[in-house]
């Protein structure tokens, strides 16, 4: 079984929900990224020994939120040592609106990724877009770079729209399989 973490930042609770949703799709260990920026003890290493690394942040202001940038901007140390090269990497995040430009806060993350050395995972889930689509089905926000959710700024955490939240938990089995089949078939190349 792989060893997957997430690790994310919540600043409301929706995109905690959305990252126990992905968790529980990949059977993952999640690292909550605390208010201040921060990991908590031990997790940095957690991550290095992770073979796969799903990040989460809510969209704020089309981007990631400062606390994750301040993870981001950290991971600098495991950077110059290449020591998350070849793992695998994916990412989420959710918005108050059904855009709110979250395919830049992916964008984010896969930079952050690539600049890591690391393969980044989509969600391979179809959209849905027949003109029988309801709000609530899987993928309705239609993302193939990472798993999105849309959330309203006013929406109690427990108000999560189901799809949404199981858009998630099969991005997550689909992190899962990926990591699988690559400590499976991965060749070192030194």
């Amino acid at each position: 079984m792989a060893n997957i973490v997430v690790v994310f930042h919540s600043g409301y609770g929706h995109t905690q929900r959305m990252a126990e949703s992905v968790a529980a799709g990949a059977d993952a260990k999640l690292l909550a990224i605390d208010a201040e920026g921060n990991l908590p003890e031990g997790g940095w290493e957690a991550l290095a020994a992770a073979d796969a690394i799903i990040m989460g942040s809510p969209t704020y202001m089309g981007s990631v939120s400062w606390q994750f940038k301040k993870f981001a901007d950290a991971s600098s140390k495991p950077w110059l040592g290449q020591q998350w090269k070849d793992k695998l990497f994916a990412g989420f995040t959710n918005s108050a609106t059904m855009n709110g430009d979250k395919h830049s806060t992916l964008h984010y993350l896969m930079t952050l990724a690539m600049q890591h050395s690391g393969l980044w995972v989509g969600t391979a889930l179809m959209p849905s877009n027949s003109k029988a689509a309801q709000r609530n089905d899987i993928n309705y926000v239609g993302s193939f770079a990472g798993a999105m959710a849309q959330s309203p700024s006013d929406a109690r955490v427990d108000e999560m729209l189901p799809g949404d939240l199981e858009t998630a938990r099969r991005f997550g089995e689909r992190v899962a399989q990926a990591a699988q089949r690559w400590a499976g078939e991965v060749v070192s190349a030194d």
